[in-house]
């Protein structure tokens, strides 16, 4: 139904049927939080909520705009005249990404996009992922390209680093490229190397929930640049080329080398632990303990609010209220500030957990959270 209406919505503003219309999902990262651009591990899986692109090719050196999300009609834009870091609209992520495939030499010479998505924005789910990730997949197809996967995640990532100017690392991409259904993604950021772990929790009468505190993040405001950078001093510190080759077995000793440096001493201990956490969900996910994976999550949070301070009183009150309700786990997902927390239990305590949470925010006089269920979906794919 959303390809059929952004199908629709092409040939209403263009005045001609599009070429094609493809998918990108948004994801719910499972483990392994800002490890990313600290050459580490991380664990997302793909939600079935996706940003819907209609495209057709053109030749003038023109790019057209448009989303169904945002108010306002059509944004016509050069090619020639694309600039990093001159666009702080939505506009910013499919121009970015246009800008990064010529930049890299590849012959783009224009498009007309309609865009709808389902991801929820601000929700540290990966919208902006998904934005670009769906333009980048229908280019490539439009244009006969023939990049692959990952090299297509790698232009997304350089566009959002560097036309709309936020420091993200490369998973969330890669996530919204290269998930499969009912399997979490265990990636290897250094060298990109994948492996797909069976995620089917329904099968073991569980459920990971979404809450969505609706308490918005922007990842180029500048906490996140803040931890990135204080990352690369801590890594700088320790001799190493990123937090990634510390090994796990000589933290203590490396926490001694910083000395009283306090922050540095914060940021390098969740990044070591994190990657540590990533391959213990990995292992108890091939071992079929899945239920054990619980406390893992439980522990990320704690390193994420009290190391690397990245939670916020919402995400606090949803962790610790379903925890309190019978939850199996729980911690805050994506870049931290808001945004979002996934919630692992039995399928039995979904609804007690759902409604305690829902209490605990009306009691605490914040905004209704919202809360789904987060299925293990499919990457991004053309769908016509």
């Amino acid at each position: 139904m959303q390809a059929q209406q952004v199908r629709d919505g092409f040939v209403e503003l263009y005045a001609a049927a599009p070429e094609g219309v493809w998918s990108a999902p948004g994801r719910v990262n499972l483990i392994g939080e800002h490890t990313d651009y600290n050459d580490g591990f991380v664990m997302p899986f793909a939600l079935p909520h996706t940003a819907v692109a209609a495209v057709s090719r053109r030749t003038d050196g023109v790019l057209r705009l448009h989303s169904a999300d945002v108010e306002g009609g059509v944004v016509e834009l050069r090619l020639d005249d694309l600039t990093p870091e001159s666009d702080r609209n939505w506009t910013a992520y499919p121009a970015g990404v246009v800008w990064a495939l010529r930049e890299a030499g590849h012959a783009v010479t224009g498009a007309d996009i309609h865009l709808s998505s389902t991801v929820p924005s601000g929700a540290g789910l990966s919208s902006s992922a998904a934005l670009e990730v769906v333009v980048v997949l229908a280019l490539n197809d439009l244009f006969e390209l023939g990049l692959q996967r990952w090299q297509l995640a790698r232009l997304c990532q350089r566009a959002e680093n560097v036309y709309v100017g936020a420091p993200t690392g490369i998973m969330d991409q890669t996530a919204s490229a290269c998930c499969e259904e009912g399997h979490a993604l265990f990636l290897d950021t250094r060298d990109l190397s994948q492996k797909q772990i069976p995620f089917d929790l329904a099968a073991e009468g569980m459920r990971l929930l979404v809450v969505d505190t609706r308490v918005k993040h922007a990842h180029s405001d500048g906490e996140y640049g803040k931890r990135r950078a204080g990352c690369e001093r801590g890594a700088a510190l320790l001799g190493v080329d990123a937090l990634r080759d510390v090994p796990y077995a000589d933290l203590d000793a490396a926490l001694a080398r910083l000395g009283d440096d306090e922050e540095a001493v914060r940021l390098v201990r969740h990044i070591v632990t994190e990657d540590e956490r990533v391959e213990k969900t990995v292992a108890l996910l091939e071992a079929g303990e899945t239920r054990a994976i619980g406390p893992v999550l439980i522990a990320g949070h704690a390193s994420l609010r009290d190391d690397f301070r990245i939670s916020c009183p919402e995400l606090d009150l949803v962790v610790d209220t379903a925890l309190a309700s019978g939850a199996l786990g729980a911690r805050m997902t994506g870049g931290g500030f808001g945004g979002s927390a996934i919630v692992l239990a039995e399928a039995s305590d979904v609804d007690t957990i759902t409604k305690a949470v829902e209490e605990a925010f009306a009691s605490g006089g914040y905004a209704a959270p919202r809360v789904f269920e987060a299925v293990p979906s499919a990457g991004a794919r053309r769908l016509s």
